[in-house]
């Protein structure tokens, strides 16, 4: 039986009485440091183990930002914001919540691929589960080692394909640890239901083997039957422990994603971000740019540079999109054009992945981006390839020949990684471009105009998606949901956002973003039947109910 929510002030495992003196200081779901009341210290054994002045919890986030600020680097600001994470949770996400946009930048993309690159250098503390081959057998054992019996929201990754970064293998780690930080930060996920898991099965990077320090297990990466094998034990093993657990499959390499949403997609109630979500944000995007341009959906073309999960996901629901508006499917795909490393993707290229043949036209060779565009003549631009500065100024120029508005998503995280700056966009095509990024761009001002450039970040459709699936008990999350999901995000982008050409809503409106797109997408799973909790007759404040709040309880009631 699917359990509602049962409480959302779950404070670690039921019925357990609260730690006291220091064991409760060290325990970072309780611990409200210089917070706790005079009375919760007589109560606790807590007196002399803190300065005597009792703080409130918007004096600790003035000194928490004040000394995240003093850090001159991005990676010292994360180091300093997950220590925080460390000792004390509902701090945390108060500080994250307050200042999303400030740390978001931190805490996630682009600043979580350098502490990935510098994982087991900076390790302090595990923050989730660690999988690895060796465990093969005791794997449900090791899921219950977990301090958290109610787990709804498991992300896992095997750390090959992390960012655009490569096989970073157990130092991958800190991908689905930031996600969840997002899950509970931007749709209030609990954070005791949330449990980040790296499955280790090796690293293919000689880098990382030959690091002394490298914590992950030193040899190539098992591939085959074995692999398989092992992940069929850990998803089977998170539905006997964790029975009413949502799972995402995060930074997969392209070999295994695709194969592993088929396979399990349909059995459990799982997807796959990089492939669903990144398609959602983008296709949200380019319906809120169709606004501007002022034509159909329909009358569209799109050209993908990067044909991997990220591109060949948005080419499926874009299809879907497309075919939602009266085009048939082969009509769909003729709207969809991807290039490569080798070049357009075209019927006489042999030996294409599979994701990539649905969208094999008939058509003469392209070796390059430009020609292609110059060839097809593209209304949209979508960078998915994980290649920096990959679109050149000629490219951009040629757009803004071929468009009045040429549409051009430079979605590649992080940073480094994205296809085009804001900046060069708008610059080479004189302002005209709907720029959308997979990283933050600062606002460029133009002949005196202040463009916005909106971030085509995943964050704005994954949380909402696992809240709807959490609170609907979904058995199954479907491509559909991913539609009705960016359908939701687009409708809540106002006439002022595009005035200042951002595709997106702000981020600091992420909280009731994700509550209504949540609603759109629950109120899907209830109307195809895949819901195991009964329809509540309030929907929206049914989701709100399951937002978690960075607050602290009482412990003890002071107010005599």
């Amino acid at each position: 039986m699917f359990e509602e929510n049962p409480t959302s002030t779950y404070l670690g495992r039921p019925g357990a009485p609260l730690p006291t003196g220091n064991d409760l200081l060290q325990n970072p779901m309780l611990n409200k440091g210089t917070a706790f009341s005079c009375a919760e210290r007589e109560a606790f054994g807590l007196l002399g183990l803190m300065p005597a002045h009792v703080a409130t919890m918007d004096d600790q986030v003035e000194r928490v930002m004040e000394g995240v600020r003093r850090n001159s680097t991005a990676l010292g600001k994360y180091i300093a914001m997950m220590a925080l994470f460390d000792r004390n949770r509902a701090l945390f996400y108060r500080v994250l919540t307050d200042h999303l946009q400030e740390l978001m930048p931190i805490i996630y993309t682009p600043t979580v691929g350098q502490a990935c690159k510098k994982f087991s250098h900076i390790y302090r503390k595990g923050r989730g589960l660690y999988l690895s081959a060796l465990n093969k057998g005791r794997i449900a054992e090791l899921l219950r080692n977990w301090s958290y019996e109610d787990v709804r929201m498991v992300v896992v990754t095997d750390g090959e394909r992390i960012l655009g970064l490569g096989d970073l293998g157990v130092d991958g780690m800190g991908i689905p640890v930031g996600k969840l930080s997002l899950y509970t930060a931007c749709a209030g996920i609990h954070p005791t239901y949330c449990l980040p898991v790296t499955i280790d099965v090796g690293t293919n990077n000689d880098e990382l083997l030959q690091d002394p320090l490298y914590l992950g297990m030193r040899q190539a990466r098992i591939r085959g039957a074995e692999y398989d094998a092992l992940i069929e034990e850990f998803v089977l093993a998170v539905q006997e422990v964790f029975p009413q657990a949502v799972l995402q499959f995060e930074d997969f390499a392209n070999c295994n994603a695709f194969r592993l949403l088929q396979t399990y997609q349909h059995r459990v109630c799982c997807f796959n971000d990089d492939i669903q979500g990144t398609a959602s944000v983008a296709l949200a995007g380019i319906y809120s740019a169709l606004r501007l341009t002022g034509l159909p959906l329909t009358e569209q073309t799109f050209l993908f540079l990067g044909a991997g999960e990220a591109g060949t996901g948005t080419g499926n629901l874009l299809v879907a999109a497309l075919m939602a508006e009266g085009l048939s499917e082969a009509q769909a795909r003729q709207r969809c054009w991807f290039v490569d490393s080798k070049g357009l993707v075209v019927q006489s290229r042999q030996g294409l992945a599979p994701q990539k043949q649905p969208f094999a036209h008939d058509y003469p060779q392209q070796d390059n981006l430009l020609s292609a565009v110059r060839s097809l003549k593209p209304t949209a631009l979508i960078g998915v390839s994980g290649q920096g500065q990959a679109f050149s100024e000629a490219v951009l120029a040629e757009m803004a020949t071929l468009n009045k508005r040429p549409i051009i998503f430079a979605l590649s995280n992080p940073t480094s990684k994205s296809e085009c700056t804001a900046e060069q966009a708008y610059a080479a095509t004189a302002g005209q471009a709907i720029f959308a990024s997979g990283s933050p761009f600062a606002p460029v001002v133009l002949e005196e105009r202040i463009l916005v450039p909106g971030q085509g970040n995943n964050v704005y459709i994954f949380p909402a998606i696992g809240l709807a699936a959490m609170a609907t008990g979904a058995e199954y999350i479907t491509d559909e949901m991913f539609l009705v999901a960016a359908l939701a995000l687009a409708a809540q982008v106002t006439d002022a956002d595009l005035a200042q050409a951002s595709v997106y809503p702000p981020l600091t409106k992420i909280r009731e973003v994700s509550a209504l797109i949540a609603v759109a997408v629950a109120d899907l799973i209830y109307e195809k039947g895949l819901a195991r909790t009964k329809r509540p007759d309030d929907l929206l404040n049914y989701i709100y109910s399951w937002m978690y709040q960075p607050a602290y309880p009482d412990y003890v009631d002071d107010r005599s």
